[in-house]
C-alpha cells in the first residue's frame, strides 16, 4: 500500500516517536508526562515510525534532537487528532478545490503529512509514512490527557546506529520496534488518504 500508517500498538494505546533536546526530554522523563520547557504554544509533530524519525534527526546527531523519546498515547486520543486532520497538500478527492483545501488547513487543529519512508541507511522507500502535528488547540490534551507513558530511546537509538555504520544492519532488526499496519475508520482513512 503507498500510505499507510504502520506503528507499535496494542488494544488501547499506540507508540509515537519524537526527538527533542536534552533539557525537553530529561523534564518530560522525570515528570512522566511534557512539562516545560515543552512548548505549548506551537504545533508538535508526532510520528509512528521510529525509521523516519530517525532520518529526520539523523540517528539523534541534529541540535535539538539528540534524544529519542517513545511516547505511548491513546488510541482514542490519536484516532481523533486523525479525524481532524487536515492534509498539508491539497486533495481533490478530499478537499474538491485548493480553495477549499486553503480555507480548512488555515483552520485546522491537526496536520498530516505524508513523507516517503525510509530505510536503516535513509534512502527513500516507495511508500510513504504519515506524521501528524497537534496544533495549539489540542496540544494540552495531547501532552497532558492522551499521553500515558514516555521511555527514553535514545540509548537504542545510539545502538542501532552503531550497527548501521559498522554494517551490522542485520542484527538491527530486534531491536526496531514491531511495526504493523494501524485499522482506521473508512471515513477517517478517506480523510488523510491511507491507502494508493
Amino acid at each position: 500500500m503507498l500510505r499507510e500508517i504502520r506503528a507499535d500498538f496494542d488494544a488501547d494505546t499506540i507508540v509515537m516517536y519524537q526527538a527533542y533536546s536534552p533539557v525537553v526530554a530529561d523534564a518530560a522523563l522525570a515528570a512522566g508526562r511534557f512539562v516545560a520547557p515543552f512548548s505549548f504554544s506551537r504545533m508538535t509533530w508526532i510520528k509512528p515510525s521510529l525509521l523516519w524519525l530517525m532520518h529526520r534527526s539523523n540517528w539523534g546527531s541534529k541540535s535539538g534532537q539528540e534524544r529519542t523519546l517513545a511516547v505511548r498515547i491513546t488510541r482514542s486520543g490519536w484516532e481523533h487528532a486523525l479525524s481532524r486532520g487536515v492534509l498539508t497538500s491539497p486533495e481533490t478527492g478530499v478537499h474538491g478545490s485548493a480553495a477549499a483545501w486553503h480555507a480548512a488547513f488555515s483552520k485546522a487543529d491537526v496536520h498530516v503529512q505524508w513523507d516517503p519512508e525510509r530505510s536503516l541507511r535513509g534512502a527513500a522507500l516507495n511508500h510513504y509514512s504519515i506524521q501528524v502535528g497537534i496544533g495549539r488547540d489540542l496540544i494540552r490534551a495531547y501532552a497532558e490527557e492522551w499521553v500515558v507513558g514516555l521511555t527514553d530511546l535514545t540509548p537504542t537509538v545510539q545502538r542501532i546506529a552503531g550497527l548501521v555504520r559498522s554494517g551490522h544492519g542485520a542484527k538491527v532488526r530486534r531491536l526496531l520496534p514491531p511495526e504493523r499496519p494501524y485499522p482506521l475508520d473508512p471515513a477517517v482513512a478517506r480523510r488523510i488518504q491511507v491507502g494508493g
